[in-house]
């Protein structure tokens, strides 16, 4: 199937730095795209892949789940690491939790963490009937473009595919298991107002990461996806004095250390 228009991955050759963007459930590179184009234009190595059964039609991800999510952004974080002398990682929604799993994972590896209104749990009653539900019923309404900016809209499916749903509640109860793995430097921002995540999935987040250097940003003018709305500047700008903090020399596309 072709890929949606706005939805291709994007990569850029930098400097030793270097930076993974995972997108979201559903969505696609376009969400991160101008996140990624900000860092590209300072000089950072970027990578922004697409993750299997996105960017084409919804019923592309029903026969996609985490692991296939999982595993392509496992192999573009390989890929930096062989290239680069310092990987950040960052991620938006559901792409959070595969940062963050990233991070238990590969450990030092990772040199830091950037996560925008990250999932961890499928609420509601619905998703309690997932296992079950999957088997009767195809698909349920979308959850993309939650923005509050007017004219601004994200490119993904209109229908989320209950066989995805599921395998992603699974994935978000891995992730869980696993933020006490996760030392790294983190910046978590989260929106006042998300349609989609809850605060209490950010909250939980914060309280079980075992990271020293850690700090939270309150997103008040933005709604789920945050990259595209009215606070995109300020994730950007916030992203960026981050990675220069943990990694002298970046404004020259250098980094010390290994």
């Amino acid at each position: 199937m072709p890929v949606l228009p706005g939805a291709e991955p994007y990569r850029h050759e930098g400097g030793e730095v270097g930076v993974l963007l995972c997108h979201g459930f559903t969505g696609s590179p376009q969400s991160l795209r101008p996140w990624a184009e900000y860092l590209a234009t300072r000089g950072l190595t970027v990578s922004l892949p697409l993750l299997p059964g996105h960017g084409t039609r919804w019923e592309d991800m029903q026969i996609t789940g985490w692991q296939d999510w999982y595993a392509e952004v496992d192999r573009e974080l390989r890929a930096l690491r062989d290239r680069c002398s310092r990987v950040f990682v960052f991620g938006l929604s559901m792409g959070g939790a595969l940062a963050l799993r990233l991070a238990a994972k590969h450990g030092e590896a990772v040199s830091g963490l950037v996560v925008v209104n990250p999932g961890n749990k499928v609420h509601g009653l619905a998703a309690r009937t997932l296992p079950v539900s999957r088997h009767f019923v195809r698909s349920t309404k979308g959850i993309t473009s939650d923005i509050a900016k007017q004219g601004s809209e994200e490119v993904g499916y209109d229908r989320i595919p209950l066989h995805a749903a599921h395998s992603l509640r699974t994935f978000f109860q891995l992730v869980d298991g696993d933020l006490p793995q996760v030392t790294q430097p983190l910046l978590l921002l989260h929106s006042a107002q998300d349609h989609v995540v809850p605060p209490a999935d950010s909250a939980r987040v914060l309280s079980r990461v075992s990271s020293t250097d850690v700090t939270e940003v309150l997103l008040e003018q933005s709604y789920h996806v945050a990259t595209l709305d009215h606070d995109a500047d300020r994730i950007f700008d916030e992203s960026y004095t981050f990675i220069g903090r943990l990694a002298p020399g970046v404004e020259e596309g250098t980094a010390a250390g290994g």
